[in-house]
């Protein structure tokens, strides 16, 4: 049935109608009336556009006037359609041709932009490493490593035989020795803070007092890893992407040492705390031992077949800890660059970090599978396992009053342990998605420092936050406290080395 419109009364073609009086309208007739009237046109009740309802019908197809169906008149209509189809197609044409050239010049405009950007970046690196070469002015010793069969025939380099030595009753006499003194030390330390100490109010009114941003390649941006010597706190040794090493002095803000030889990037260095040494690895399997002092590279100790992942010196300083994702640990003789002993995981499992105990009798290690291991150095034994966190063990630290340890993983939390209970006493949950890379008590244990996302100092014993530090634009990957824990250091992959304190 065909509706019809009440006030032209022909067939609609967008029909709608009216709730007041219920007659079907043109939809543009009954709109120009309402708005003119403000009125149904049938019973003459107040209505409005908004209250139209429309009606869903097919459409109304009209019959042909009776001249358009003749045969001329067919066929004067197909003639009509098939020039309106070739015209049609012309102009589709013609559109794409103009396409194809904008798109060709788009393209030729693209490739000299990015020709241009690739020179530009190529000025912009060579500029850096110019200003990176000559920021530090003096004190500059660039130290490449010699080949090992070179430096061995001129006496600078030890040769390291392939055969682990093996732990003599002489080496474990010294070990235990230097633990039985380092005890009573501990012990009688542990009666007294520190005089000097910095105060916890101290540490909460810390700022950035430094940034060194040229101490590593601008070309393979990134510092990977840090120490501090102990006796002297403004010495600081990096690690980089660009597979060298940095000694570097905060006071005078001048590199001490450039030192080159690792074929990949350094991921672990460390500060002899007595003598001008430096002990760095990396993924090419190599520990090397430099001697800062003469420029020279002492020894290379090829302990592992796999990635070196974690180093730690022994309190003796003559002995040097490694992990590798081999799954052993290593011990091994940094005079001499040999290697000592080298022990497998119990589980067959890589191996992320190592740390030792203070008295340096044993020590912790780190695996990919969460675990946290204390291994016997004497018995070359695993003791204790510490279950708990989830993903690869990223970092760990031991208290220096020799009763806690510190672990992080990439589960985003540091959990604390007793030792003496063997058990997780505090854990400290940090924010959804923190990368915690670098964990690190002070020499007096009374502050833990956090680097990852941001760098962040903790009371011990509280567990509280005294002070975070946002001021590095990437992960921080590495912190350490200087003498009393009166400034601290970070480095990040932003390349730079910052340095906090008082004003």
């Amino acid at each position: 049935m065909a509706l019809c419109c009440s006030l032209s009364n022909e067939v609609p073609e967008h029909p709608v109608v009216s709730p007041v009086s219920g007659s079907v309208f043109e939809r543009r007739l009954i709109e120009k009336y309402i708005a003119d009237n403000g009125v149904d046109p049938i019973n003459g009740k107040e209505i409005t556009v908004d209250q139209l309802i429309e009606i869903k019908a097919p459409p109304i197809v009209k019959p042909k006037v009776p001249s358009a169906t003749s045969i001329p008149a067919v066929l004067k209509s197909l003639q009509d359609e098939w020039d309106a189809v070739m015209l049609n197609s012309f102009t589709l044409r013609q559109q794409l041709q103009t396409a194809r050239q904008e798109l060709s010049h788009a393209l030729y405009q693209h490739d000299a932009a990015c020709r241009v950007i690739a020179r530009l970046h190529k000025e912009v690196s060579t500029a850096r490493e110019a200003l990176a070469t000559l920021k530090p002015h003096t004190g500059y010793t660039a130290v490449t490593a010699p080949s090992v069969a070179t430096s061995a025939e001129a006496g600078g380099v030890a040769a390291q035989p392939i055969e682990a030595a093996g732990l003599t009753p002489e080496i474990i006499s010294q070990l235990q020795d230097k633990a039985t003194v380092l005890t009573q030390e501990r012990k009688r330390r542990g009666k007294t803070m520190p005089e000097g100490l910095a105060t916890a109010e101290a540490v909460k009114g810390y700022k950035i007092l430094a940034s060194h941003p040229a101490l590593h390649s601008a070309s393979m941006p990134g510092i990977l890893t840090m120490d501090v010597h102990a006796a002297d706190t403004s010495h600081i040794l990096t690690g980089g992407n660009d597979r060298c090493a940095t000694v570097f002095n905060k006071d005078t803000e001048q590199v001490v040492a450039v030192l080159k030889g690792h074929t990949k990037k350094v991921t672990k260095v460390l500060y002899h705390p007595e003598e001008e040494v430096a002990i760095t690895a990396s993924p090419d399997s190599t520990i090397r031992v430099w001697n800062i002092t003469s420029s020279s590279q002492s020894a290379i100790i090829r302990a592992h077949d796999g990635p070196v992942t974690g180093l730690s010196l022994h309190a003796t300083g003559e002995y040097v800890l490694s992990t590798s994702l081999d799954q052993h640990w290593a011990f091994s003789d940094i005079r001499v660059g040999r290697l000592l002993t080298k022990v497998a995981d119990t589980d067959g499992n890589p191996l992320t970090t190592a740390q030792f105990h203070p008295d340096g009798l044993i020590f912790g290690t780190g695996t990919q599978d969460s675990q946290i291991k204390i291994w016997d150095l004497k018995e070359q034994s695993n003791v204790a396992n510490f279950p708990g966190h989830s993903g690869p063990i990223a970092a760990l630290s031991f208290s220096e009053n020799g009763y806690y340890l510190a672990t992080a993983a990439e589960d985003s939390c540091v959990k604390l342990w007793d030792l003496r209970k063997l058990k997780n006493f505090k854990t400290i949950q940090l924010d959804e998605g923190y990368e915690v890379k670098d964990l690190c008590f002070d020499q007096s244990g009374t502050y833990l420092a956090v680097a990852g996302t941001d760098v962040r100092v903790y009371l011990c014993k509280q567990w509280e936050t005294l002070k975070t530090f946002n001021d590095h634009t990437a992960l921080a990957m590495g912190v350490r406290f200087g003498n009393h824990a009166q400034s601290i250091a970070s480095v990040s992959m932003d390349r730079t080395l910052k340095i906090y304190g008082v004003e």
